[in-house]
């Protein structure tokens, strides 16, 4: 019978083998680049600029985040329930206790930032403390800091390197294909490597898709192992089905959401509603998994 400890444990192992994917497919188009070239320059090049521009988002991150958002910090005597609820799973959870935003739209949603635990923020919108009941609000706030537990900051941190290496890397790739080929200086290659040449353009354009979409596989997979670590947290999994139900349903835009920080929330703010059926093309660029799948799995586990 699957339980939460299960499902906790087939995310990790699944999220696991999908960064192996992540590096064998970083590895490889490196390799393919640095052969069809005969240097590795290009790849020193690239790894030092991408790591340097995601080492300054890594750092600045839950800033930019928070600005994006509208969000504003609040004291305890603003909101006590909401505080309370935040300390009291952040004992449960062994995290310090993060700062807490409000965000004020009426739409019903949530989302963690930060660097790592000692800097984690969790924001909430105004729409969703007023509409969810403790118990829900309990499994919305769980489901967060988990995401703070299992360092998905540094987690997302990572697969953005790697993202960012590969599309700069092909970029790079794609212009100096250009620039021979307008200054003929590409002839003794077409002749003597054009197909590795030709297999470069495809590694340059495939490898960025490939990636991106691992990216968002790996975003989704630590989206069920949140919702799981959160049932873990609360000991109530219907607190964050029914959240997620709620949420799902709700008709209010999200006016600051956007495609750069939309895996953050914790519901899809881009939702197209929970009793759809999502088709399996649709799910492989979303960055949650289809709510009615989450909603199942939570009321499929057992304690």
């Amino acid at each position: 019978m699957a339980t939460i400890y299960t499902h906790k444990d087939a995310n990790i192992r699944k999220t696991y083998v999908l960064f192996t994917l992540f590096f064998v497919l970083v590895i490889g188009a490196g390799w393919a680049f640095s052969y069809i070239y005969q240097t590795s320059s290009i790849l020193v090049f690239a790894v030092i600029l991408s790591s340097i521009l995601s080492i300054v988002s890594y750092w600045y991150s839950d800033k930019i985040v928070l600005s994006m958002a509208h969000a504003v910090p609040v004291e305890e005597k603003d909101y006590p329930e909401l505080f309370r609820i935040v300390e009291n799973l952040s004992i449960t959870a062994g995290l310090p206790m993060p700062k807490v935003y409000v965000i004020e739209e009426e739409a019903m949603n949530a989302f963690a930032t930060g660097r790592n635990p000692q800097h984690a923020v969790v924001a909430v919108t105004r729409g969703l403390l007023r509409r969810l009941n403790k118990v829900e609000l309990e499994g919305v706030i769980a489901h967060e800091l988990s995401h703070i537990g299992n360092r998905d900051m540094a987690i997302s941190t990572m697969v953005v390197i790697l993202v960012g290496f590969l599309s700069l890397l092909s970029d790079m790739f794609m212009r100096s294909m250009w620039f021979r080929a307008f200054s003929g200086g590409d002839n003794d290659n077409r002749q003597s490597g054009g197909p590795l040449f030709i297999l470069g353009i495809a590694v340059a354009i495939l490898a960025p898709l490939g990636a991106s979409l691992m990216q968002l596989a790996i975003s989704r997979k630590r989206e069920f192992l949140a919702d799981a670590s959160g049932a873990l947290l609360t000991r109530y999994p219907e607190g964050l089905a029914s959240a997620l139900q709620k949420i799902s349903s709700d008709s209010v835009p999200l006016q600051t959401a956007n495609t750069t920080t939309a895996h953050l929330w914790v519901s899809d703010p881009f939702k197209d509603g929970a009793e759809q059926k999502t088709p399996w093309i649709h799910k492989m660029f979303m960055t949650h998994p289809p709510v009615e799948e989450r909603i199942s799995a939570l009321k499929n586990m057992s304690l």
